[in-house]
């Protein structure tokens, strides 16, 4: 059917399938944004709607940049596409070069992907190929942990621990194991930051190796803070602990910063933030301000290097995309990371988190609050899910805010907030006044 010019939303929905969504839900009364603007949205009946998630954790910078907008307007008049294999061009040199310049001082090298599933693939496959480069080639094993998000490659589901995310889609790859997750509601609940108990649960990848053996695991992957899940916090010495072994068993570790990359915690990385350095970092969402599909793989000099061996004419590292370091979409990352340091916003992320977190945690005593928890311009607000209808509450609390005027995020019964990093403390009022409302409401 064709477009009704005079109205902005298509008169037939019924083509697209779209992700994680309750399509037929959302096709009887669709919310659509047709425009957007720093830190709001509008929607096609002219309501301006804050934007409590950042969009999907990935517009850090807010909305409508014109840094960022020229940028990719120039690009697509210059120079639209180059091939991305046995040919370049200078904008994925210069992004690499800032991104490595941008990272903390062992990651060196940077392997561009377009989205942050296809970053998590690449990482697994890097990490199993270098094991084979320096002649442990027995080490194939992969060990996520229960609870992660690692994007929707058969990889990323297969070391990721969500259930429903996984359970239909078979046996996944072989090989695979999990740590437990480090959710202790009972010990840990309301933790401003990190939380004080769980960092022995690091410890389980000790019992995972001596059930496997050292000789078999290529690398361990997780979130260092988990996002998708509900926005779980590391144990205080956690990360330490997992660092810590996996150096001492020769494991690779992987931190996935899809979510927590480009300032989401007040640093340019999670690993700046809590100070611990894995040997590879994902990244993706903030890295073009979500304008524009891009992910990258952050390498340290060592694991590039082994594969740079043998005759120099042949290919060292069998894997890419079409769309690896895309001219446009290295455009924007360059006027994305330009944005955030004119602007200061990492640092702004960082004065702004006490305010965001007594904010948030302001909504302790409303009904069906049972836990709160925070870092950065982070939040998760967890609710008792109704009895017999999980995730009921939760996504009733989403579809009230949207009509109240802010956009926020659920998993399972858990309201999850990460704002760009442009907001101001009237615009954290709002979202916080307004979801109390909402939850005094709720049934």
């Amino acid at each position: 059917m064709a477009l009704d010019r005079s109205n902005p939303v298509p008169n037939d929905l019924s083509a697209f399938w779209m992700p994680f969504t309750a399509n037929r839900q959302f096709k009887k009364t669709p919310r659509m944004f047709v425009s957007a603007d720093r830190m709001h949205y509008k929607t096609a009946d002219g309501r301006e709607v804050l934007d409590g998630t950042a969009g999907l954790w990935c517009c850090n910078a807010g909305h409508n940049r014109p840094k960022i907008v020229e940028a990719i307007r120039q690009q697509a008049g210059e120079l639209d596409y180059a091939p991305a294999f046995q040919m370049g061009h200078p904008k994925a040199f210069d992004l690499a070069n800032r991104l490595r310049d941008l990272a903390p001082p062992p990651f060196e090298h940077v392997f561009f992907t377009n989205s942050g599933s296809e970053a998590v693939d690449t990482a697994l496959k890097i990490a199993i190929a270098y094991q084979r480069a320096i002649g442990q080639g027995t080490r194939t094993r992969l060990i996520g942990r229960e609870r992660g998000y690692h994007g929707v490659g058969f990889g990323g589901i297969s070391v990721g621990g969500i259930v429903n995310n996984r359970k239909f889609f078979g046996t996944l790859m072989t090989g695979v194991d999990h740590l437990p997750h480090t959710h202790l509601p009972a010990q840990n609940a309301f933790s401003r930051g990190q939380p004080d108990h769980g960092a022995h649960l690091a410890d389980e990848l000790e019992r995972i190796v001596a059930l496997h053996g050292p000789e078999t695991i290529a690398a361990v992957i997780v979130e260092p803070m988990a996002g998708s899940t509900g926005v779980l916090m590391p144990p205080k010495g956690y990360l330490e602990k997992l660092r810590e072994i996996c150096t001492r068993h020769g494991i690779l570790l992987i931190f996935d910063e899809v979510i927590t990359g480009f300032g989401r915690l007040g640093s340019p990385f999670a690993a700046d933030h809590f100070g611990v350095m894995p040997d590879m970092i994902t990244c993706a969402k903030g890295l073009t301000n979500g304008v524009i599909p891009m992910g990258a793989v952050l390498a340290t000099k060592d694991i590039h290097d082994a594969f740079m061996q043998g005759p120099e004419h042949l290919i060292e590292l069998f894997h890419g995309y079409t769309y690896s370091g895309n001219p446009i979409a290295s455009a924007a990352g360059l006027a994305t990371l330009e944005t955030y340091r004119e602007e200061g916003l990492f640092e702004r992320a960082a004065e702004m988190a006490p305010y965001w977190e007594d904010a948030v945690h302001s909504l302790r005593d409303c009904p069906h609050v049972i836990d709160i928890r925070n870092m950065g311009l982070i939040a998760g607000i967890e609710l008792e899910p109704i009895p017999g209808e999980p995730t009921k509450r939760a996504f009733s609390a989403f579809l009230e805010a949207y009509e109240k005027g802010v956009l926020i995020r659920t998993t399972g019964d858990i309201i999850a907030m990460s704002p760009p990093l442009i907001i101001e403390k009237a615009h954290i009022d709002q979202l916080v006044g307004t979801l109390r409302d909402i939850l005094h409401r709720l049934h």
